[in-house]
């Protein structure tokens, strides 16, 4: 996996699209189908690459951003919504015991607490269970509701009646509005019988329709926490009723009167009220107290009779609660300590290369199935070539498997590395479409160099093609371009401009009507005299963002100019290689100078990693092919006629000077802002230096402010942008 500070802007925003999918498809598989297709750690994995890419690429944060959202939004359900009156947020997490110290040195700093003074934490064993609120009302339960994502849940209500944990009515004197949370969960013991009941059952029947009976159409639940979701969203509340259920309480929502002033307090006084609270909660004080009784729990995880997957961590005093508050969807006062991998060992029994919608050969090994932590693993992934000769694997080896918080499940050990096996070699070849597989100086990770003719790429190409930042076609989503390209009518950008004629073929799809069909082809129609740049940036080209293809294209003004150059570079670089004395630098000095001299680049920022992949790009003909196809070498010669590139600029107080953007801009697109400042004359530069002249800071503004205050930049936020802007006309 790329380190997030080596990727491109385009490499950054593709993969940010990509992880937006995956999660929602993730979260609704889990959260709305109970029918989860990756373990948590999987899934935990893929939301810090998330965290990571958004805090690199601050301003590449999606409107659907899985960082802003909590669970998954109620789907169609047989069950009617509930709208929680206070929202049920998720909780951060913690892998590993610095986190940990992490977040309370980040509690004590917030709390501005000296050094010596003590904090207070409950700690709770972290069930892996289904989320429920339970509304009492002068004692009375009235309403039950799943979290759903936070703001609305499904109601739950008859269906928790038949949960023995849960009183009807609480026991001693309650707040006339009550809301208490917690989970439902079925024990290991309830599972397993549970799934041989269901088995039993589906046998019964089919001998008595005089049926074969077969095991593997028989719907088992694979795992506690599937059961219990999966048994308490029933629209017949029989069903539940059937159904081995538990409950516990963990915490509290909306309340007419909190009784009490800490949380070990009020969870006591919710035990007293008739429900369940952990056995294995506590009140602690300070770092090692904690880390202590997590190795305690940890310790008594296999014996447990339900399934745990941490630690939950709370400060205990309310006050500090409500001081603390909340960021994006989780409260700064609480936080979920992981357990660490289970492993396990096992045959490797072959090893499969898979094509990523970025390029990637990303190596996939086979696995003698095993039991990791309660799941069946079969597949892991390697990778990429230099993991698989650090390990040393090769098919038939037996191998040391684990599930963890990084990428996951993951070879950690070959266990028969001196077994007399042929060494694996890597591919240099794309399997899907037989380009060249190729690592750039300095990378390991191989990638495909067909680009648009990739069948493995297409789609993502597609799709960022017509992307908001580079030609931005309404109408020609994700959906469309899945479905167009099913059929064959999109293999290439040139195809998008002669869609109209198949208007007839389109309009006789279903859901397509003439409107939309036409509204579609006049969207296509106004694009084919696209801003060069834009164009550019739309192609895919490695290491090519929006802000470099601008860059290149002031410096050579015309579009077409740019496959001559590329092959120049190409040449230059064939005839100069370097030298065993020069350093493997992206800004090596020789090959740089090369680089702004060939392509006629003045801006810092373009280095030798730009002029290396046009020159790979335009070095393979299928590239070169797509690229006629779509502008050709002359105008009119294409599908599509990009005017020169212009930057029209007019006098004002930043004409000169590097301006950065961070954090969210409310008003405007990022691209857009940088727009602004080209044509203010200034120069819209990625990062911060001492060549910094001023920063325009949003909200949620990072390390890029922390450093301009230390340098000594100046700050402003959009709004004072936005006075430049208007003074300059």
């Amino acid at each position: 996996m790329d380190d997030v500070n080596d990727l491109s802007e385009a490499d950054a925003a593709n993969e940010l699209m990509r992880l937006a999918r995956s999660i929602r498809k993730h979260n609704r598989l889990y959260h709305a189908e109970d029918a989860p297709e990756i373990t948590d750690q999987e899934y935990d994995a893929l939301v810090r690459r998330n965290e990571a890419l958004e805090a690199a690429f601050p301003h590449l944060v999606r409107a659907d951003s899985p960082s802003k959202g909590v669970g998954h939004e109620v789907v169609a359900s047989p069950l009617s919504k509930v709208t929680h009156e206070v929202r049920m947020m998720s909780l951060d997490n913690a892998f590993d015991a610095q986190e940990v110290g992490e977040w309370v040195a980040r509690v004590r700093r917030f709390l501005d607490l000296e050094p010596d003074a003590p904090v207070a934490f409950t700690a709770e064993d972290k069930i892996d269970g289904l989320s429920c609120s339970l509304r009492y009302e002068k004692g009375e339960l009235v309403r039950a509701a799943t979290r759903g994502d936070g703001q609305v849940g499904e109601d739950v209500t008859a269906n928790v009646a038949h949960i023995a944990d849960i009183p009807a009515r609480l026991e001693g004197d309650a707040p006339d509005v009550f809301e208490i949370r917690g989970e439902v969960y079925m024990e290991r013991a309830a599972f397993a019988d549970l799934n041989t009941r269901l088995m039993d059952e589906a046998r019964a029947a089919a001998e008595e329709k005089g049926e074969e009976f077969d095991p593997a159409k028989v719907r088992q639940f694979a795992n506690p926490r599937n059961a219990a979701a999966g048994s308490l969203r029933q629209k017949d509340a029989k069903v539940t009723a059937s159904r081995p259920l538990r409950f516990w309480a963990h915490g509290w929502g909306a309340a007419s009167a909190v009784p009490g002033e800490t949380q070990q307090e009020v969870m006591r006084v919710i035990e007293g009220f008739g429900l369940p609270v952990s056995r294995l909660f506590t009140r602690l004080e300070g770092l090692d107290a904690l880390l202590a009784h997590y190795e305690s729990i940890a310790a008594q995880r296999a014996d447990l009779p339900y399934e745990i997957d941490g630690v939950v961590y709370k400060v205990d005093r309310l006050d500090w609660q409500d001081r603390l508050g909340f960021v994006a969807k989780a409260p700064r006062w609480a936080l979920a300590h992981k357990f660490p991998a289970e492993r396990a060992e096992t045959t490797l029994e072959a090893i499969d290369i898979q094509v990523g919608r970025t390029g990637k050969l990303t190596p996939v090994g086979r696995l003698a199935p095993v039991l990791v932590g309660g799941v069946t693993v079969t597949n892991v992934t390697l990778h990429n070539r230099d993991e698989i000769a650090r390990l040393g694997v090769r098919p038939g080896d037996r191998v040391c498997v684990q599930r963890a918080g990084d990428v996951i499940p993951q070879v950690v050990e070959n266990l028969t590395p001196d077994a007399k096996r042929e060494p694996y070699h890597f591919p240099d070849h794309c399997p899907e479409c037989g380009s060249e597989a190729v690592a750039e100086e300095g990378e390991v990770d191989v990638r495909c160099t067909g680009g648009l003719i990739c069948p493995a790429q297409a789609t993502e190409r597609l799709e960022h093609f017509v992307s908001r930042g580079a030609l931005d076609i309404e109408g020609l989503g994700e959906k469309t371009i899945a479905q167009f390209h099913g059929l064959g009518w999109l293999e290439s950008p040139a195809e998008i401009f002669r869609l109209r004629k198949r208007r007839e073929e389109i309009l006789a799809l279903e859901g397509w009507q003439a409107k939309s069909v036409d509204n579609l082809l006049a969207a296509v129609e106004e694009k084919r005299t696209p801003d060069a740049a834009r164009l550019l940036f739309g192609l895919g080209i490695r290491h090519v963002g929006a802000v470099t293809a601008r860059d290149l294209m002031k410096g050579l003004g015309d579009i077409r100019r740019l496959p001559g150059k590329a092959k120049e570079f190409h040449e230059y670089r064939s005839e100069n290689p370097r030298g065993d004395d020069e350093k493997v630098s992206p800004f090596n000095t020789r090959m740089l100078e090369a680089v702004r001299r060939i392509y006629e680049v003045r801006a810092d920022g373009i280095g030798t990693a730009v002029g290396h992949a046009l020159a790979d790009f335009f070095h393979e003909e299928h590239n070169r092919q797509v690229w006629a196809d779509l502008i050709g070498g002359e105008p009119g010669a294409g599908e599509v006629d990009p005017p020169v590139y212009e930057v029209e600029t007019v006098e004002s107080p930043v004409a000169g000077k590097t301006v950065v953007f961070t954090g969210k801009l409310e008003t405007m697109s990022r691209d857009e802002a940088k727009a602004q400042a080209e044509r203010l004359g200034a120069k819209a530069a990625g990062s911060v230096s001492a060549k910094t002249d001023l920063l325009v800071a949003g909200p949620g503004a990072g390390s890029k402010l922390k450093k301009a205050e230390e340098l000594g930049v100046e700050v402003i936020d959009e709004a004072g942008w936005a006075q430049i802007v208007a003074a300059a006309g």
